[in-house]
């Protein structure tokens, strides 16, 4: 499957900004199952300072705001082959050692509740299938949008407000998958709706380490593994590693967003 991708992150300020730096992660990578055929990063009201692969392997660009900017625009567009692989990814492995994926973060840490789902998983043996019944699980216990949720919320959190979105479903599968002795990533990147061109935002999932296939992808917000339908960004321990865009500024001005995503065949 060949998708389209237009992404527009516009940044407007109240007040001329003093200093900005953001760390853009929307760059896609070919690997077996996703070949990037074309990719172009657009810069306004700001410029590229540096491009380089972080610890998980990430293409990430260094933006920096001119100097007294009220707005700054990142566009990215292009086109990417994508080919089913049901959700196995694979043993595919960069720099950081499996157990680095076992540890848990700020936003990952287990409390109570993500205790309590975590023993649901038998532990018999069918690792594919504990995952995927810990997927289902957690969705039923925190439906999608039915709790108002930030960038920072923590899975805990999330869980114990009892909805949340992608970020969310997916920061609490990979807090769980590790309390049971699992190694887990959180992944960010698209998801083509087939109902629509224009989409709400871009998607986040996770993937989990089976010792006999490698990783493998869960879409908690969807109830599926990632198809043909999905491409990937960026990888890390949580939400804030595989971010599409974290920064810095200094000033007092307020600051609103703007996105704008479509993708479509």
């Amino acid at each position: 499957m060949k998708l389209q991708i237009t992404h527009t992150t516009k940044y407007s300020y109240d007040a001329p900004v003093l200093y900005g730096l953001q760390q853009v992660r929307l760059t896609p990578v070919s690997t077996k199952h996703q070949r990037v055929l074309r990719w172009d990063v657009a810069i306004s009201g700001g410029a590229q300072e540096l491009a380089f692969q972080d610890q998980y392997q990430n293409q990430t660009l260094l933006v920096q705001a001119e100097p007294g900017a009220t707005e700054v625009s990142v566009q990215v567009s292009g086109e990417v082959e994508t080919l089913s692989s049901d959700g196995i990814i694979g043993k595919v492995y960069g720099t950081a050692p499996l157990w680095h994926f076992a540890q848990s973060t700020p936003r990952t840490q287990a409390g109570k509740g993500i205790r309590k789902l975590s023993k649901t998983m038998s532990g018999k043996g069918d690792v594919l299938s504990d995952l995927h019944a810990l997927s289902k699980t957690i969705l039923d216990a925190v439906p999608y949008g039915n709790a108002e949720t930030f960038a920072g919320t923590s899975a805990e959190e999330a869980l114990s407000a009892g909805g949340g979105v992608c970020q969310d479903h997916a920061q609490i599968f990979v807090s769980a998958a590790r309390l049971a002795g699992i190694p887990a990533r959180y992944v960010s990147g698209y998801l083509m709706m087939n109902d629509r061109i224009e989409q709400d935002a871009s998607h986040a999932w996770a993937e989990a380490h089976i010792d006999r296939l490698g990783w493998v992808g869960f879409d908690v917000s969807n109830g599926i593994s990632p198809d043909e339908r999905y491409v990937r960004l960026a990888t890390g321990l949580d939400s804030r590693d595989a971010a599409p865009i974290t920064g810095v500024r200094l000033g007092s001005s307020a600051e609103s967003m703007i996105v704008s995503l479509q993708i479509q065949q």
